[in-house]
């Protein structure tokens, strides 16, 4: 039964980063920010494509160093 418990605390912990992360993109999208340089952008016929390779580099970068601080303690 505790294992049911601790599981149901991740699934919780879980579903909340997840509608946190949700509204912060939909807060981001609304802003307008402008895409960084190393962001490729493909237009052709009214379809674009976005590839965000300069963004993921850096999102990455700071949850990485995020992630290594809390696991320290």
């Amino acid at each position: 039964m505790p294992e049911l418990v601790a599981l149901g605390r991740l699934l919780l912990i879980g579903g909340i980063a997840l509608a946190l992360l949700g509204g912060l993109l939909l807060l981001v999208g609304r802003l307008g920010l402008p895409r960084l340089p190393g962001d490729l952008v493909f237009q052709r016929d009214g379809v674009v494509i976005w590839i965000p390779l300069a963004t993921s580099l850096i999102l990455s970068l700071v949850l990485t160093l995020v992630l290594n601080l809390l696991a320290r303690r």
